[in-house]
């Protein structure tokens, strides 16, 4: 499912994790995931969590959330 984020409700995310630095827009959910998991070390499958992610001229913001199983 594809949000914009101006109609996200920030209070219906269990989490948000802003993640610092650049990272390269063209990553996937597997590569972000990746990066997720080996860098910050946090768990990925927790329902509404929300990680951001910035590109290097910062006029994009890319997320990545866990809706659970449905």
């Amino acid at each position: 499912m594809f949000v914009m984020l101006k109609d996200a409700d920030p209070s219906s995310f269990a989490a948000i994790y802003v993640v610092c630095g650049f990272t390269d827009m063209r990553y996937g959910i597997d590569s972000l995931a990746a990066m997720i998991e080996a860098r910050f070390h946090l768990p990925l499958f927790v329902p509404g969590t929300l990680f951001m992610f910035c590109g290097r001229r910062s006029n994009r913001i890319k997320g990545l959330v866990w809706e659970g199983d449905s």
